[in-house]
């Protein structure tokens, strides 16, 4: 690769951009289109500045610009540098530096109350300074490998901007948490079953690499074409970019960089008002304060246990409820799930409250189970010793209960999931199919030897750009899947892992059916649609047969939702970063080792975390003792332990019996059937735009909202006509220059926020703010009749 260089060399100059007054900036010129087929990037000659206008005006005459969008030929660098170094001695230094404790931070805080987030944000600013000062300081030394004639330069270059996408990338895949430590916590903690250090490790890299093998189903539809801008990649493409232009001495560059920093202090140092200092900010219920002492306005105002109508937040963890969504998502998703969110909590909310939409009133706006008198359901006492239903104490205790709003949450979680595929069966059906159409007459000009790669296809610059790099090959994501494949086998024939062999083939199918439509959505909305409870509730339908009888343990769902859940969960991942190396113009293989890379470093330290909390907070966990902080609960464990009890022990067939819950089966029905129904419609009526009536992000959005919280969605979608919609399109200038900037600075703002306030106030001992008017224990939000 270009980074194992044996001298050291200088970086070949790049054109300064100046800023000039507007609104006439310097434009350079842009050659006639060059051959597309063979012609090499002519480095000096493809890069364009400017306003709007001007590039619009360059745009006519280059039909490789014009095949891009008009957002993302605005803010992507369309010049390349192939001999700036990839994969060097400082990738691997500063991808150990960034990758370790993000692993150990996020792993961690999926056992505590209060989360440290680590922003893959702060990789992307912290590595640009760590790069450039490993460059000044390490000397550029030959080191040769003992036994080998291989050598290699210490500091090859000056800091590339390829080395610092590249360790962000592998942060991005390895600095997370491991979904695989749900059920190896819960079989040694709940269940008294220690699963194998080596067992562990290898079934958490597994199920990564399974879901990384899977991006390849939807890799060349959805990766080279133009049209899919992954708008969170864009997002953190526009950052890199900044920087780039920064060491270029870019005037307007540098002023970008003063407003990132100024945004980034700015909200770390608000969010410690909501967070910590002023929480009352965090949900202002209007009709709170005009009708204090009415449980009925204290209801409809309230957005912590109520509707939230009316209802704002200055809290941006509040606002920014989807991770960047209002300056990142395009502006009709964003319509769609406000609109999801008033029909929830100002329809159906309640209609189930004073009407007659359910029977049971218990824990409206909880997703705890419930004894038939409201009470919490004690799931651990239906048990028998070897983990299957004790009929004689289910019947003591009677038949298991939801809130309502958490049953119809899961009507839509599972309608979701068939809407996804017919939706892009019907109005996604053309430009996927032609993009496949584009795959096979790859395949077939590769055969014949006209062309190399999927990039020959398209004709647009960034493609032809890439057409210089090798391609992925497709061995290498069999070989990735063949080898998580094998070690999955290998352990479930041996007993390891609680669920039969058989399922693990079901899990595969059906996150392979669900890969290209979940990914082609994310591409195109910057909405991930989750499975949410639908792996676990496949899973009790197959063990509460005759072949799966015998696997009923509470952790086979999680189990079986790991492996089923992670293969598009982190296909998705892949891809996004892999559209963040293709904006870049990062060679694709390089790309690739440097996720691989990233998971390997990671994992091991996820199940350090994992075996130090289980030895020291286990008890807490359990709830054998009670945590004086309240810091070590483990929500999710306890959820999932509940979600293995209500799927494999008690089964969906009991589950479904009562009243309430009867319906849910009929989701898949209704989810499948809509998209079909809306795009014969489209087909009558083009004008009424019923392609952006995207149900599956409806129905999405419909199964997000439980547990209490309808704060911030109207904050949200006022932020979002501004931004996205308003000086979208009265600003653009503006937008393009400064609007994914603040989004990456907001966002790493408030993670700095979070950890600072996590170490400072909550790491060791806890600081409690003292209790003022603007954080009263009984109700923040000063709704004080709302359960009255």
């Amino acid at each position: 690769m270009a980074g194992w260089n044996l001298k050291r060399r200088k970086a070949p100059e790049q054109p300064v951009e100046t800023e000039k007054t507007e609104p006439q900036p310097e434009l350079e010129r842009v050659p006639k289109k060059p051959d597309v087929a063979e012609s090499p990037v002519d480095e000096e000659n493809l890069h364009l500045k400017g306003d709007t206008a001007a590039i619009e005006q360059e745009t006519q005459e280059n039909p490789e610009i014009a095949a891009l969008p008009h957002t993302v030929r605005q803010l992507i660098n369309l010049t390349d540098d192939p001999t700036l170094p990839t994969i060097t001695f400082r990738y691997f230094v500063l991808s150990a530096i960034f990758v370790i404790p993000g692993a150990f931070l996020s792993q961690m805080s999926y056992f505590r109350t209060t989360k440290a987030p680590y922003s893959v944000f702060f990789v992307q600013i912290a590595c640009h300074y760590a790069g450039h000062f490993m460059a000044r300081v390490v000397p550029a030394w030959n080191v040769g490998i003992p036994g080998t004639r291989f050598k290699f330069n210490l500091n090859p270059a000056p800091w590339s901007i390829k080395e610092h996408v590249l360790v962000t990338l592998t942060a991005a895949s390895g600095a997370t948490y491991n979904m695989g430590y749900a059920p190896i916590v819960l079989a040694e903690l709940w269940y008294g079953t220690r699963i194998n250090p080596g067992v562990a490790i290898f079934f958490m890299l597994s199920i990564v690499w399974i879901g990384y093998s899977f991006a390849a189903l939807a890799r060349q539809i959805l990766l080279p074409d133009p049209e899919y801008i992954w708008p969170q990649a864009l997002m953190q493409t526009t950052l890199f970019e900044t920087f780039r232009k920064t060491d270029n001495s870019s005037p307007v560059a540098r002023r970008q960089m003063k407003v990132f920093f100024f945004a980034l202090l700015g909200m770390t140092l608000w969010q410690f008002i909501p967070e910590y200092v002023f929480p009352f900010t965090s949900s202002l219920a209007f009709l709170c304060w005009v009708a204090p002492r009415n449980p009925v306005a204290n209801f409809i105002g309230s957005g912590i246990g109520g509707m939230g109508f009316l209802n704002l937040s200055l809290d941006w963890s509040n606002v920014n409820w989807n991770g960047s969504s209002i300056m990142t998502t395009p502006f009709w998703t964003q319509v769609i799930l406000f609109l999801a969110f008033a029909f929830n909590c100002w329809v159906l909310l309640p209609a189930a409250k004073w009407g007659n939409l359910g029977s049971y009133k218990h824990g409206l706006m909880s997703n705890t189970l419930f004894m038939a008198n409201g009470t919490a359901y004690p799931t651990l006492e239906v048990l028998t010793p070897n983990y299957h239903l004790n009929t004689t104490a289910f019947e003591h205790y009677g038949p298991m209960y939801m809130g309502l709003q958490n049953v119809w949450a899961t009507f839509f979680d599972y309608a979701k999931l068939p809407a996804a595929v017919t939706w892009i069966l019907t109005f996604g059906y053309a430009q996927v199919s032609g993009n496949i159409r584009r795959i096979l007459d790859s395949r077939k000009a590769e055969k014949n030897k006209t062309a190399k790669s999927i990039h020959h296809q398209y004709h647009d610059r960034l493609n032809v750009i890439q057409r210089q790099y090798k391609e992925i090959p497709w061995w290498w994501y069999a070989t990735l899947f063949m080898v998580a494949f094998v070690i999955l086998i290998i352990f479930l024939a041996l007993g390891h892992l609680f669920i039969p062999i058989w399922t693990l083939f079901v899990a595969l199918a059906s996150a392979a059916i669900l890969v290209i439509p979940f990914a082609w959505l994310y591409a195109i909305s910057n909405y991930q649609l989750e499975t949410g409870s639908f792996n676990e509730l496949m899973y009790g339908y197959m063990v509460h047969t005759k072949a799966g009888e015998n696997h009923q343990h509470p952790c086979g769902p999680s189990v079986y939702g790991s492996i089923a859940g992670d293969a598009w969960y982190r296909a998705q991942y892949m891809l996004q970063d892999q559209k963040i190396g293709h904006y870049m113009h990062i060679p694709p293989r390089a790309v690739f080792f440097s996720q691989i890379f990233g998971t390997c470093m990671g994992v091991p330290i996820n199940y350090a975390v994992m075996r130090w909390i289980m030895s020291t907070k286990g008890d807490f966990l359990t709830g054998k003792k009670t945590d004086p902080l309240n810091q070590w609960t483990g929500q999710s464990l306890r959820n999932s332990n509940t979600m293995g009890i209500q799927y494999a022990v008690l089964g969906p067939k009991k589950l479904f019996a009562e009243t309430e819950m009867s319906i849910l089966p009929w989701s898949f029905l209704i989810g499948a059937v809509i998209p079909p129904i809306l795009f014969i419609a489209h087909r009558f009526f083009p004008r009424l735009r019923i392609e952006l009536w995207n149900v599956s992000i409806f129905f999405g959005g419909l199964a997000m909202f439980y547990g209490n919280i309808s704060t911030g969605y109207t904050s949200a979608i006022i932020g979002g006509y501004i931004v996205m919609y308003w000086a979208y399109r009265n600003h653009f200038e503006t937008w393009k220059r400064y609007n994914y900037l603040l989004a990456a600075a907001f966002d790493a703002g408030f993670n700095l926020c979070m950890l600072l306030i996590f170490f400072f106030f909550g790491a060791g001992k806890q600081v409690k703010m003292p209790e003022w008017w603007g954080n009263n224990s009984t109700s923040v939000e000063r709704c004080f009749a709302l359960d009255s």
